[in-house]
């Protein structure tokens, strides 16, 4: 059982040093056909990944879960990261040395989050976060001669060194309250023990403060719009997708598998965060002009829908977080497979940049329109069906705590704001004139990669049922109701 659990993990990690060697003993002259080719194998990957089932026991002496949950968030990230992938590979020419490094480290990020997908212990759950925080932390700031890249990946060093700070001390404070690490041990241990101490109340919220910087909920947002508009755009494309669902994967595990039993401690704390995390990215991304960086106030705002989900502490609340992962992964990749075709031709993420894209290059406008128009939660695209399970999750807590009500009308007040600096992109796309009026090249990998994203987002918004029933399948191992 162990060694067949972790075939994922171990195929990507032979990519990511095969990669590694290709580049020192036969160094690439092309390492765009190099990061479509990774993008390629990962697909197989991803394809290959079905063939693996389900397993009710755990492995590693109860470290590692191979369940439905793990299987569900394991194919994201292989989606994600064979997308990033192409993403890179059209990106390979702004980086001036080190591609393949580049392309070796997506690939042990990737590793990392599919070891999260599995955490069911403490201990596993640091290692595998660490991991992949630390590959972000050089990825970040991989254009070493572009200050705002340095920029952000020293805010991001020095904020993700605070958070796992905190991490590993609220492990210690469970660890020494309860006697275990293990979430089986300590979920059976807090039924049985009654309400916890305060050192184990104290533990636990310094475990939620780390995660909170891992999904950029407030008060941790503060890094996200300086590391979104200052990285490498496929990196901030990774961290908004692969590095978020990374770390609503842990608050998942860590609050319904083990930490269910006192939900009452931590459900109104996330109420409270949900409204805060949506008024703050929604009113934040209001005045911005850089679509990185807009986008970065947008995930903080995305963090928040997703929280309402998890702080309503049901069965839809959960089958709607991971509903709203999968779709949310498609509605990003896509905006960012745009800006990084939009940026080489232009040099610029500014918004105005975009002016006119509609005409300049119809299917990346195309794309680009319908990006926005799903984060809005326009219908009838994946991200209306997403945010309406969210809303439903909320309203069905409410029957029984009518608090809920408000954090409805504070994610209703966030979706009305979110539609002005949406279509305020969609406005420059279709209504401005550019200034140069030159067509814009898109290549055959890009054109691929923007249609499957179209299709996922309109797909999943009128046939939403094949994600839903993945969603609920993975949802149910919490045994929520």
């Amino acid at each position: 059982m162990s060694i067949y659990a972790i075939q994922l993990e171990i195929l990507l990690v032979i990519l990511g040093i095969s990669t590694l060697l290709t580049d020192a003993f036969k160094p690439a002259g092309d390492k765009r056909r190099l990061g479509l080719t990774l993008g390629v194998l990962v697909g197989v990957v991803f394809c290959f990944s079905f063939l693996l089932k389900a397993q009710t026991d755990t492995a590693f002496h109860g470290l590692y879960r191979l369940d439905a949950f793990a299987l569900y968030f394991k194919r994201l990230f292989l989606v994600a990261t064979a997308l990033v992938l192409v993403m890179s590979a059209e990106f390979a020419k702004r980086i001036e040395s080190g591609v393949a490094e580049f392309y070796a480290l997506v690939l042990f990020a990737a590793t990392g989050m599919l070891l999260i997908a599995s955490v069911n212990d403490f201990v596993l759950l640091f290692v595998a976060l660490e991991l992949v925080t630390i590959t972000f932390y050089i990825l970040a700031s991989y254009l070493r001669r572009q200050v705002t890249s340095l920029e952000a990946g020293t805010k991001y060093l020095i904020l993700g060194a605070l958070s796992s700070g905190f991490t590993v001390y609220g492990i210690a404070y469970v660890f020494g309250t309860t006697g275990t690490t293990n979430f089986d041990s300590l979920a059976a241990a807090l039924r049985t023990g009654g309400i916890p101490n305060g050192a184990f109340t104290f533990g636990m919220l310094l475990v939620l403060t780390g995660l909170g910087f891992k999904i950029a909920s407030v008060p941790f947002q503060i890094w996200a719009p300086d590391v979104y508009q200052g990285a490498p755009t496929p990196v901030t494309a990774f961290l908004a997708v692969g590095s978020k669902a990374a770390g609503f994967a842990l608050l998942l595990r860590v609050l319904l598998a083990g930490l269910l039993p006192v939900q009452g401690v931590w459900a109104l704390l996330l109420l409270v965060l949900a409204g805060a995390t949506l008024a703050y990215g929604n009113l934040g991304a209001l005045p911005q002009r850089n679509l990185k960086r807009l986008l970065g106030y947008s995930s903080i705002g995305h963090a928040g829908y997703m929280l309402m989900g998890i702080a309503a502490v049901n069965a839809l609340g959960a089958g709607a977080v991971l509903f709203y992962l999968g779709q949310y992964a498609f509605t990003n990749l896509c905006a960012f497979l745009a800006i990084v075709a939009v940026t080489n031709a232009t040099g610029t993420e500014e918004i105005d940049g975009f002016a006119g894209l509609g005409k300049r290059a119809p299917i990346l406008g195309l794309a680009l329109f319908l990006a926005m128009a799903s984060l809005a939660g326009v219908p009838p695209l994946s991200g209306f069906f997403g945010k309406f399970q969210l809303f439903a999750a909320v309203v069905e807590a409410a029957q029984t705590d009518s608090r809920y009500y408000w954090l409805a009308a504070v994610g209703a007040a966030a979706v009305v704001v979110s539609l002005y600096f949406y279509f305020n992109v969609a406005r420059a796309i279709y209504l401005q004139e550019a200034e140069d009026n030159s067509a814009i090249p898109v290549t055959a990998p890009v054109r691929v990669a923007l249609w499957i994203c179209m299709a996922a987002m309109i797909g999943f918004g009128i046939f939403q049922r094949p994600l839903v029933e993945m969603a609920v399948t993975a949802a149910s191992v919490f045994g929520l109701k």
